[in-house]
């Protein structure tokens, strides 16, 4: 018997297994170990900035991390069950009001004047869009047009993930990254 690979009589599974035994013998953690790890890390996306169409210089601070309970809850709230249906622009207020964490000017964070970063429900933002309620009014002034309304949502949307695609990949053929 040769010591070259491809007359070797150890299957792929038992060199995995010595490598996983010389490796936990050094001191590093197994591949089992990394994975673990790596599953039981928080999965969080970072926030996004949206600009205010028309609003020169404003934009939104965006905790992009929805989910999917959330979207069902906004989407019965904007009359999903109803005989009416879903308004749409209602919607898209209540993904924009609830993942709005800061307004920005000229990219500066604004606060209140208790040094907490405004968001819609902030009695400066109900007194700016001269509302009385968060969602949907102050939104929708705050932005002054339904469709950027609508486009601001649906950016966040995909900034969440909900528009990402996922590709299954063939496992007979090499990585183009490698």
């Amino acid at each position: 018997m040769s010591n070259n690979d491809l007359y070797s009589e150890v299957s792929p599974e038992t060199k995995e297994v010595k490598q996983q035994a010389r490796a936990k013998a050094a001191g590093e953690p197994s591949i089992l170990e990394k994975l673990s790890a790596t599953i039981a890390a928080k999965v969080k996306r970072e926030d996004v900035y949206i600009e205010v169409p028309e609003r020169k210089g404003v934009k939104l601070r965006i905790s992009p991390n929805i989910t999917q309970s959330q979207v069902k809850g906004w989407r019965k709230q904007a009359g999903e069950d109803s005989r009416q249906g879903m308004d749409g622009t209602k919607f898209a207020c209540f993904v924009i009001g609830h993942t709005t964490d800061g307004i920005l000017f000229n990219d500066e964070e604004v606060h209140d004047e208790d040094g907490y970063a405004l968001n819609f429900a902030s009695p400066s933002v109900l007194k700016m869009t001269d509302t009385t309620r968060p969602i949907p009014e102050a939104v929708r002034a705050f932005f002054g047009l339904d469709p950027h309304v609508e486009a601001a949502a649906v950016a966040i949307l995909d900034a969440s993930g909900f528009g990402d695609t996922i590709e299954a990949m063939d496992p007979t053929k090499e990585s183009s990254t490698n």
